[in-house]
Order: C-alpha cells, then structure tokens, then sequence
C-alpha cells in the first residue's frame, strides 16, 4: 500500500481570501492512482513550521505533495522551508535558470523571477514540455504551484510517478434511513473485515435517503461483498447499484 500526504501552504487559505481547490483535486487523482492519502495539511507560510511538518510527512508517508509557495513574492518561502527541513540550503538550480532565460526570450531576468530558479540543493526536476516551468522534487516531496490550473497541469504531467494498487468502489443507493441497516452493516463487516464501507445519510430532496459505498482493492472480494449486502436490505429499499 502507497500512502501520501497532503500540505495546503498559504495563509490566503486559513484567512479565506482563497478557497482552496487544490486539495480535492489531488485527493481525487491520488484515489485514482491507488495511493491512499492519510492526511490533508493546510498551513500558513512560516518557514519553521512549513520545514517541521514536511520533515515529519517526508517520514511518515511514501509521497508528500505541496502547494503554494513557489513565486516570486515575499511569502513565497516553500522551498526555503523544505531546505530547511532537510537540512540543506537554496542554489539557483542552472537548468531552471536555463529554462527561465528561454521562456524570456533573451530578456533579462529580475531578482523576484531568478527568485523561481532558487531551490534546495539536491532538488531534481521533472520536465514534460508543458509549461515553461518543471515540477520541483525534493527526496519524495513534490513541490507543486498553488494556482489550480497549473497544479493540475503538473500533476497530470507526472501522473505516472505516484503508484498504489487500484480501489474498486460500488456505490448501493437505498431508500431506507441508515438506522434501519445500521446492523446489516455491521454484519457485513464481521463477514468481509477487509472491505472499506462509507455509509452517506441523504437530507435533501433526492430518490434515495442513504448511499452506502463498497471499497476494496481485490475486486471480486467487492463483488461478493456487494452481493452479500443487497441480500441484506430490506425489501423494496434498494433504488440501485452502480
């Protein structure tokens, strides 16, 4: 099993002057690739507390992904912050350099630009010929922009690189509240130990009141999973399973 960890760095987020839309999309990408996120951190720019909690996921997890931090403004100290955690100190990485200088077209480069090419030493980077920049990886930290649009960009670009075993997922949508198949549900447990339940109490207006979601990685350890829970639900109640 491959696990990561999430780190959400900015203070626009825990002030809500942005909303932040980057830790639903890794969520769903890294879900997709297999790989089981065991915590989502969001975190204001202060260099101390940004390097601690990225040394601490760099060793508890086998992916860390950042966001936000990597330009060329004040607040801007995300690579500081993971060269500090690992104990190392900014260069300006001279492929970066090379690549900022081409995306110039032969101007010079400003202090606050040259800024992007700093990194911590050791850092390696994944180019894909999609935007001007690489993605940045320091040891198994992926550095990645802040702004949706080019998070996406570089996570599609690197896809590849984050592996897990695939989750097979079966959703059963019923009509009965969760209370009256609280018990099937537990019963269901005690016969599949392994399989990963979600059970969702809907309160709006919708044909179901309750979704109840089957995981497992072993996809005919689902399927009977999922069959041994339609025979348990009331008659009448199952709306259907996709």
């Amino acid at each position: 099993m491959s696990t990561a960890g999430i780190m959400i760095i900015g203070n626009e987020i825990l002030s809500a002057k942005v909303e932040d839309e980057n830790a639903p999309y890794l969520l769903k990408a890294l879900r997709q690739q297999g790989v089981d996120v065991e915590r989502v951190l969001v975190i204001a720019d202060v260099v101390d507390t940004i390097a601690r909690e990225v040394l601490a996921f760099s060793e508890n997890y086998d992916y860390v992904l950042t966001s936000g931090g990597v330009g060329p403004t004040h607040d801007d100290v995300t690579m500081e912050s993971i060269a500090k955690a690992f104990g190392t100190k900014l260069v300006i990485h001279e492929r970066m350099e090379v690549l900022l200088r081409d995306a110039l077209k032969g101007a010079e480069p400003n202090e606050s630009q040259l800024k992007m090419c700093q990194m911590p030493e050791g850092s390696t980077l994944i180019e894909s010929g999609d935007l001007w920049f690489p993605l940045v990886c320091m040891r198994n930290v992926y550095i990645f922009p802040g702004i949706p649009r080019l998070l996406q960009a570089k996570f599609e670009s690197a896809r590849d690189r984050f592996k897990g075993r695939q989750v097979f997922l079966r959703r059963v949508f019923v009509t009965c509240i969760e209370s009256d198949i609280a018990q099937d549900l537990h019963d269901l447990l005690e016969d599949f130990p392994e399989l990963m339940l979600g059970s969702y109490p809907r309160v709006t207006d919708t044909d179901y009141r309750t979704m109840l979601t089957l995981e497992s990685r072993d996809k005919s350890y689902l399927t009977r999973a999922v069959d041994a829970l339609v025979e348990k639900i009331p008659e009448g109640a199952l709306l259907r399973v996709e």
